[in-house]
């Protein structure tokens, strides 16, 4: 398929209307929140990572370089790899019990474990 039929991220391949112009959507990022208005949320995933296992943190409300500063000390902290993709932050394995301990350490009080 050549690349000028492949559908763009949002699913449109092609429009009949020939002024159509697609607007992407400007996603504005927010202030950080103090640690203890964030509900983040532990989970275990395996979806689309070819059976591996990996911890995710989610519901983070902030910059995407504070995200990123907290994904770089939670890896550290478990001692494994990791990423920090769309404001989620992958640790790989089962690391929940050590997330939980380390966000709990850093003031995120209302932290989910699934």
């Amino acid at each position: 398929m050549s690349k000028k039929n492949q559908a763009d991220k949002n699913g449109f391949v092609f429009s009949t209307n020939p002024n159509f112009n697609f607007e992407e959507e400007i996603i504005e990022e927010q202030n950080t929140l103090k640690p203890e208005q964030q509900k983040l949320r532990l989970r275990l995933d395996t979806k689309q990572r070819a059976g591996k296992v990996v911890t995710l943190v989610e519901n983070f409300i902030g910059l995407k370089t504070d995200a990123e500063i907290l994904g770089k000390e939670l890896k550290n902290y478990c001692g494994t790899g990791g990423s920090v993709k769309d404001f989620e932050i992958l640790v790989q394995g089962d690391q929940r019990d050590k997330a939980l301990q380390f966000l709990l350490k850093k003031g995120y009080k209302q932290t989910k474990k699934i």
